[in-house]
């Protein structure tokens, strides 16, 4: 009898130690997945790379949920019904969520593309005067690209407006569009990131009038970078951890070598696409990007700016919209220099 009142006493502390343990709102670990955003786009190679060769679900250790958008409003709504925990995105879309969430629902935690964007137009037009009674297409309205074109038209003294009208007609469409409307005559250009841009210029003729890299200093600017979920982050530290060493691991196989890694590229656009990007379109596209954990904050303050220049977005503070304390962290056990986030 004393042996089974000690066993019961050892099985009823056994038993509440292991509901002391766990949290009804904490997901059982073998229910845990981490569900990823990204674009069919080269300025995502981070992202395409990384999924194609399962970086991610290697690192993670559990079933990694990807998903694709053509633009960054539409991974912003996914991210604020919870249908995503992470994704890679542009600048202003970013800038948006965060300004919309007053700084509750998402925080950028690594830097990923720098360049890769220009305006394609007509073999015709070659001036910003020529663009006037044009029409110029952008992925979205409100998107990072969108945001560019009209600040650069602003700069120039064009007005635009919201609903396409103005000397100059933005037309926000999907880049899958935009190829077969600058084909066909529909549009007179397009302010794209690449593979789109080289597309354009490569398959229907198009010619650059303007590379965005030109209007900033050093020629650096954030196309691309990864955002979480903050409620995800939190609850889930040590799965943001492993995704950020996955994204690390990601960029430094790019850069170690960038042939190699744009075949790998170019496998995951043709499974996600249906085709893969010609050869000469993909040296092209690669050779105009930079990719970098470093967020490039600097630009970032720059493209909110411009968001409220062109009547987009209000005044926002940006201050607490980095988190790289994980990506500093990973960085420094490879050796590598920390990121500032100012």
């Amino acid at each position: 009898m004393k042996r089974l009142a000690a066993a019961v006493a050892v099985l009823a502390v056994t038993t509440l130690a292991a509901a002391c343990g766990s949290s009804p709102s904490a997901p059982a670990a073998e229910n845990r997945q981490v569900r990823l955003g990204y674009f069919p786009n080269i300025t995502h190679a981070t992202a395409l790379y990384g999924i194609e060769k399962d970086l991610y679900a290697k690192s993670l250790g559990v079933p990694v949920t990807t998903s694709t958008f053509n633009a960054g409003p539409a991974a912003i709504e996914a991210v604020f019904s919870g249908a995503v925990d992470a994704t890679y995105i542009g600048p202003n879309p970013a800038i948006n969520a965060w300004e919309k969430s007053k700084g509750k629902a998402i925080n950028i935690v690594a830097g990923a593309a720098s360049g890769g964007v220009f305006l394609v137009v007509k073999p015709e037009i070659n001036s910003v005067e020529d663009l006037k009674g044009k029409k110029i297409a952008t992925p979205q309205l409100g998107n990072t690209q969108d945001v560019a074109l009209r600040h650069w038209l602003l700069e120039k003294g064009i007005k635009t407006d919201t609903k396409g009208g103005g000397e100059v007609s933005i037309v926000p469409q999907e880049n899958s569009q935009t190829l077969q409307t600058f084909a066909t005559g529909d549009i007179d250009g397009a302010w794209v990131p690449e593979p789109f841009a080289s597309r354009l210029v490569l398959e229907s003729k198009g010619k650059i009038l303007q590379d965005e890299r030109e209007l900033w200093p050093g020629k650096q600017f954030v196309i691309t970078h990864l955002i979480v979920r903050q409620e995800w982050a939190k609850a889930n530290p040590d799965l943001l951890k492993k995704l950020v060493e996955a994204h690390v691991q990601s960029t430094q196989e790019i850069n170690a070598d960038p042939d190699a890694a744009a075949k790998v590229v170019n496998a995951s656009v043709q499974k996600l696409t249906g085709k893969p990007l010609k050869p000469e379109v993909l040296a092209s596209a690669f050779k105009n990007i930079t990719f970098t954990n470093d967020p490039i904050a600097s630009s970032l303050t720059g493209s909110a700016d411009h968001a409220v220049k062109v009547g987009l977005l209000k005044p926002v503070d940006l201050n607490g919209i980095y988190d790289l304390k994980i990506l500093n962290e990973v960085l420094a056990a490879r050796g590598q220099q920390s990121i500032k986030d100012k």
